[in-house]
């Protein structure tokens, strides 16, 4: 271990996963009993799993097998699984110079799930949303909320004034991720909705703090699935009936979606894009004349 001070945490892997993370983090290959049938716990810090962890993500969509993709899934699953079990309170043990905070978001009502993961430093839930705007695929061309423990977080200049609402909100801009989330670095659920007319509803799962990993530049997309519905296109029911037009030649819309949007592959999406897009980031509305 990298250092013997620290505490190690039990990950129970069969022989083929065990060579999956020799495979790729060698160092560790000779704790892994890698001759031996049937499943072994080999304990590991909370560093070397995320390690485990991040090496194990960039390397999956590179995998040359059927097998090989099976275990390195699960690889990931049970190392995903075995840092949030033992990493309680570590957001207050990491410096806050190194801390990320991990969010799952995912968008409700539609099926298959379209997701992203995300690793960002602590700023503002205003900057969050640009964070989850960028990695969805979304334009930042409507307005948005954050629900959280029944209150409503946003920018109250334009959910107030220009929206014409009326109900208490709490000023997004000033209130950062850090003083959300759990301190001891539990899971938590919180609500996000994007564009009022079309109603696009996010479940942004905190997944924790993990540290960040020197010479790696933030916020990143670690992986998602699907690509982001259209602006404009309706919310759920209206993409559904937008991807069975451009599925059908014979739809009554095709030709009219297809002169709108052009050609659309609802299965496409490219983590590393998203992270391109992510540390781009969106231009300043507030600033443009």
């Amino acid at each position: 271990m990298s250092n013997t001070n620290e505490p190690a945490f039990p990950l129970r892997l069969t022989q083929a996963q065990r060579q999956i993370v020799a495979d790729l983090v060698p160092e560790h290959a000779h704790r892994l009993s890698l001759t031996e049938p049937n499943q072994r716990t080999p304990k590991f810090t909370m560093n070397e799993l995320r390690h485990i962890l991040a090496q194990s993500r960039r390397a999956f969509s590179k995998a040359k097998t059927g097998a090989k993709k099976t275990s390195m899934r699960h690889v990931i699953d049970l190392t995903s699984k075995a840092v949030r079990k033992h990493q309680e309170g570590s957001n207050v043990r990491i410096p806050a110079s190194e801390r990320l905070y991990q969010f799952k978001i995912t968008l409700k009502e539609i099926e298959p799930p379209i997701w992203r993961r995300i690793q960002v430093k602590d700023c503002s839930l205003d900057e969050l949303h640009e964070h989850i705007q960028t990695a969805m695929g979304w334009t930042n061309s409507h307005l948005h909320q954050f629900e959280i423990k029944g209150e409503r977080y946003g920018d109250p200049e334009l959910l107030l004034e220009d929206y014409g609402d009326d109900q208490e909100v709490i000023n997004s801009l000033e209130t950062k991720i850090s003083q959300i989330v759990p301190k001891n670095g539990k899971q938590f659920r919180f609500g996000y909705e994007y564009d009022f007319g079309d109603d696009w509803i996010h479940e942004v799962l905190f997944e924790g703090c993990p540290k960040a990993e020197k010479g790696t530049r933030y916020p990143v997309c670690l992986e998602g699935k699907r690509a982001c519905p259209p602006e404009d296109v309706g919310g759920p029911y209206g993409y559904q009936e937008f991807l069975e037009a451009l599925a059908d030649p014979k739809h009554e819309q095709h030709e009219e979606f297809m002169e709108w949007r052009g050609r659309f592959t609802p299965e496409k999406f490219d983590a590393k894009a998203a992270t391109k897009a992510m540390q781009k980031g969106l231009p300043n509305w507030r600033e443009i004349e």
